[in-house]
């Protein structure tokens, strides 16, 4: 007979101790293969519980595999050695290790007091949350909200004069997952040309595509001439406007070079405008995506700059050349941002918050970066 004792069974009800102490046993080779078990009644009747708690314990050994019921015989331990798949040092397992909490990213641009920052965000997800009721059980279209590109629309032609159609725009989780994004629109295994030097993680992220790397050497305005005009990249992805890690800014001239490029090749290049907006003293300068007349530019940008780190959204804006090949090829996406976080977002832009919080930063900051110059 098997002996349980279903007085130790703690916080657990009847039957998940049945189930769980036969399981263990039968895993260990306490009970072994083809052993029958008792009936239901004769198990019930040893440990004093009804027919029923038995029954379903045998029930879930059953479904998992673990038993099986043969006509008018009874139950038996499934004809499987459960003793060979078990590694020797399991039987001291060793206690779970925690991960520490993610430390803040010292390296944010913004070095400031977000107190002010953090309670307009959290006012605004108390408003959608009372307003829209029913903002859980939304479903966001492939590119995103239409609620927030809409307002990024606003926000672009408002701060940057930049005409994106909100049709053209899409929603991502961060500027590395629209990166990816740009490489299955565009195609796999091509060239990709990218600066030299760049950020480290666009060369990672593009190596980890399998995309062949065209370094571009940086001049003092920008790629140099001769390096585009050799590059055999099938498209480029450039940051005109403070690169990183050379602080480089493409001059205009520049900027009409690689757009001449583009059309010359009847390629594309991916902008990334991750640092515009931030910007200590003047308004930002055109992007490429304004001056191209050709359709030839796909532009990039972020709010985990702007907003904060943990932030993780970003945008695109597609040339109307690309916006239904996207849908085309990529429209079976579901949108990686939360619907909420859309809608927070849409109101934190459409309500001016967002612009606000811009122009203090940038004052906050034009003062710091003044006092460290003139020290």
């Amino acid at each position: 007979m098997i002996t349980l004792d279903i007085n130790k069974r703690g916080q657990k009800n009847k039957t998940d101790f049945i189930y769980e102490s036969l399981k263990n046993q039968i895993c260990e080779g306490k009970i072994f293969k083809g052993n029958k078990l008792p009936s239901k009644r004769e198990l019930s009747q040893h440990l004093h519980v009804s027919v029923i708690t038995v029954e379903n314990a045998y029930k879930m050994l059953e479904s998992e595999g673990y038993i099986e019921a043969k006509d008018r015989s009874g139950f038996y331990v499934t004809d499987i050695d459960f003793l060979k798949f078990q590694q020797k040092h399991t039987s001291a397992k060793s206690p779970i290790t925690y991960l520490p909490e993610e430390t803040v990213n010292s390296s944010f641009f913004w070095t400031f007091d977000n107190t002010e920052h953090i309670e307009g965000i959290s006012k605004i997800m108390r408003k959608i949350l009372m307003q829209k009721k029913d903002i859980f059980e939304k479903i966001s279209s492939s590119e995103g909200c239409a609620v927030l590109r809409n307002a990024i629309s606003d926000y672009l032609l408002r701060f940057r004069g930049l005409v994106a159609n909100p049709e053209n725009i899409i929603i991502g989780a961060g500027s590395e997952y629209l990166y990816r994004i740009c490489v299955q629109l565009l195609g796999y295994q091509k060239t990709i040309g990218i600066e030299k030097p760049s950020y480290k993680k666009i060369e990672q992220i593009y190596r980890s595509l399998n995309m062949k790397i065209s370094y571009l050497e940086m001049g003092t305005d920008g790629i140099k001439t001769v390096a585009l005009k050799d590059t055999d990249a099938d498209y480029i992805h450039v940051t005109p406007y403070h690169s990183y890690p050379s602080g480089v800014t493409a001059s205009v001239k520049k900027r009409y070079e690689y757009l001449e490029w583009a059309e010359k090749r009847k390629s594309y290049i991916i902008e990334d405008d991750f640092d515009s907006e931030v910007d200590f003293f003047y308004k930002p300068i055109d992007t490429l995506y304004q001056i191209d007349k050709n359709g030839r530019v796909i532009y990039v940008n972020t709010f985990t700059k702007s907003i904060a780190p943990g932030f993780r959204v970003a945008y695109m804006v597609l040339p109307d050349s690309l916006k239904t090949e996207y849908r085309q090829k990529l429209g079976f996406y579901s949108c990686p941002v939360p619907v909420f976080i859309q809608y927070v977002l849409a109101s934190y832009i459409e309500d001016g918050l967002f612009e606000r919080h811009l122009a203090k930063m940038r004052r906050k900051n034009n003062k710091a970066f003044l006092n460290i110059s003139y020290k």
